[in-house]
């Protein structure tokens, strides 16, 4: 499977190439979302729902958002950053393969399993399935090779 020393993780690095890239979606959303803030932006954002008519999810969607007002849109670029935050240091640390941020990956994503379960209960779609089966193989890969790094630092510790 992999080895304690390998530094080809191939999975880390994936794991690492996600995060880094919902972060970088995300910081993009968010700044969008501030973009909102200027009038005539949201003018041009109104005028494509009517050119959106036949993409019903879409046009819903850019409807719901500029229903927002100013504090809404500058709450949700604040949430939106934050995770990005999050997502940002997850990826760099894994990509940079620092041994802490996959202890906070594994952290940072058991975290918010509970939360997606719960989702799941109340609107059960085979989208959040698959979300939540990807979280919980995240957790359990870094998780074992979390513990197989500390069965092999403990072994090389008791050597004479």
């Amino acid at each position: 499977m992999f080895r304690y020393g390998d530094d080809r993780a191939v999975g880390v690095l994936l794991i690492g190439i996600a995060k880094l890239g919902k972060g970088l979606v995300l910081v993009a959303i968010g700044a969008g979302a501030l973009r909102l803030l200027h009038p005539e932006f949201a003018q041009v954002v109104a005028s494509w729902t009517v050119g959106l008519r036949e993409h019903r999810y879409l046009n819903r969607a850019l409807s719901a958002v500029l229903a927002l007002d100013p504090h809404q849109l500058r709450t949700i670029s604040a949430g939106l950053f934050s995770y990005a935050a999050l997502l940002l240091t997850e990826g760099i640390g894994l990509l940079l393969r620092r041994r802490w941020a996959e202890y906070f990956t594994v952290i940072t994503t058991a975290g918010f399993i509970p939360l997606e379960l719960y989702e799941l209960g109340k609107r059960p779609t085979l989208n959040r399935f698959i979300l939540i089966a990807i979280n919980v193989a995240v957790v359990c890969y870094l998780a074992a090779r979390l513990r197989a790094r500390h069965a092999h630092s403990k072994a090389r510790a008791a050597e004479p």
